[in-house]
């Protein structure tokens, strides 16, 4: 019911700052907890950070822990990824995904647990 689409990926060097965002078409945005995941080539898709569906409750990767800030505006049903003070293996696709699971909580860390997925953008992180 939900389509969600990322943009602001680039190619950045290490230190600097991007701001990703991922906007919903469809239905039922406002009442869904958000995520970010991330997948570099030859990896497994990782956790990055997530939102519950009123913004109150935010988790994340400890490794992005203070350098990444996940944040909601449901009245643009559009959620962000601000990630500063960027490394080299920060560098991966990212991707959004929706949920409309009630009191996920940790949960939200996986990625099973959501049910709609965005295309992904590119970030690139130079040395």
């Amino acid at each position: 019911q939900v389509q969600l689409v990322e943009s602001g990926g680039g190619l950045v060097q290490a230190g600097d700052s991007l701001r990703l965002s991922c906007a919903a078409s469809g239905r039922t945005f406002s009442s869904d907890a958000m995520g970010w995941f991330r997948q570099a080539p030859g990896k497994e898709r990782e956790f990055v950070a997530a939102i519950s569906w009123s913004g109150g409750s935010t988790y994340y990767a400890d490794s992005v822990k203070g350098r990444f800030t996940i944040s909601r505006d449901n009245a643009k049903n559009t959620v962000y990824l601000q990630m500063n003070s960027l490394k080299p293996e920060d560098t991966a696709v990212y991707y959004c995904a929706a949920t409309g699971a009630v009191g996920a909580g940790n949960l939200l860390r996986r990625g099973n647990e959501y049910d709609y997925w965005g295309q992904g953008t590119q970030v690139t992180v130079s040395s």
